[in-house]
């Protein structure tokens, strides 16, 4: 009976007897720039609505690549679909000219939070480049965007879409049958934490020294706390679905997870953060860098590795 039980732990899923998706790179790379998109929204929003004026210069950076990555993924997306000229099919019902919302299936929610936090992140984008004296004539009358009750709109709802969206794609996979994808509930909360540090090393790595101490200090903290977290739900992940994660990842995909994920892009950098000394200068943007890698080998192997099972 006993060997039996173990038998049946170890069985692989049912999920190894779906049909695969045929997602590819673009879907890689929709996942990691739609993750460091809504995650740069996030911290640029909080550092809006709870940070110091001195704090704002982060922030601007945040809205600043928000924008253009959301767009960007937008249109891997749109290319990666089998008719990509129908894609505003997703949006509206060609019969009638409704809006087609789906509030029970996953993808159509996703849709339509992406095209909102498009929209807010591009407000925002609007309202720094008015705000830094970039758009001439009266379109500078659009630095209101990040004035008052307005910005602190803005920000927030940028914020609040924008870390919606770094965890949807873990959702969208958990909500398909294929292996590793539908055998946890986790990919969310795992992809919206590797999308907060992500940004948070993005938005570091682009301020240089020209941020205020005090901000790269509270930026570093995220992204640690963020990471420390990151690796703590990628642990019980592998633990919940040992069999199938020994399937799934048995091979170079597990390798990459195991180096550039946590080794290079979760490990090092707390080591760097916590002795910055360790490489000088070097260190904040040596482990910036590295969490990005890991932020982008960790979708590579989560997508692609299901669909070659």
């Amino acid at each position: 009976m006993g060997s039996l039980v173990v038998l049946l732990a170890d069985a692989p899923s049912d999920t190894f007897y779906t049909k695969s998706p045929h997602w590819g790179w673009l879907i890689v790379f929709y996942f990691f720039l739609g993750g460091l998109a809504g995650g740069s929204a996030f911290l640029g929003g909080l550092i809006d609505l709870f940070g110091a004026r001195q704090d704002r210069f982060a922030a601007r950076i945040g809205h600043l690549l928000a924008a253009p990555l959301i767009a960007v993924s937008g249109v891997l997306l749109i290319v990666d679909l089998n008719r990509p000229e129908r894609f505003w099919h997703m949006l509206i019902q060609n019969n009638t000219g409704e809006p087609m919302i789906k509030y029970w299936v996953p993808i159509s929610v996703g849709v339509w939070l992406v095209s909102l936090f498009g929209l807010f992140s591009a407000l925002a984008f609007v309202g720094v480049a008015a705000e830094q004296g970039w758009l001439g004539g009266r379109l500078q009358g659009l630095r209101t965007l990040r004035e008052g009750g307005i910005g602190k709109a803005i920000s927030a709802l940028t914020a609040l879409t924008g870390i919606s969206v770094a965890g949807y794609t873990g959702v969208l996979l958990a909500d398909t049958n294929r292996p590793l994808w539908g055998d946890t509930t986790l990919l969310g909360i795992l992809f919206l934490l590797s999308g907060v540090s992500a940004a948070a090393a993005a938005i570091t790595l682009l301020s240089g020294r020209r941020a205020n101490r005090e901000t790269l200090h509270w930026l570093g903290n995220m992204d640690a706390v963020s990471s420390l977290l990151e690796l703590l739900v990628l642990i019980v992940l592998v633990v919940s679905i040992g069999s199938v994660v020994r399937e799934v990842w048995g091979n170079a995909w597990g390798v990459l997870v195991a180096l550039g994920t946590v080794l290079a892009g979760i490990l090092i950098p707390l080591v760097l953060h916590w002795r910055p000394n360790l490489l000088g200068r070097m260190s904040v943007p040596s482990a910036a860098a590295l969490v990005l890698i890991g932020s982008f080998c960790l979708r590579a192997a989560v997508v692609i590795a299901s669909e070659q099972s």
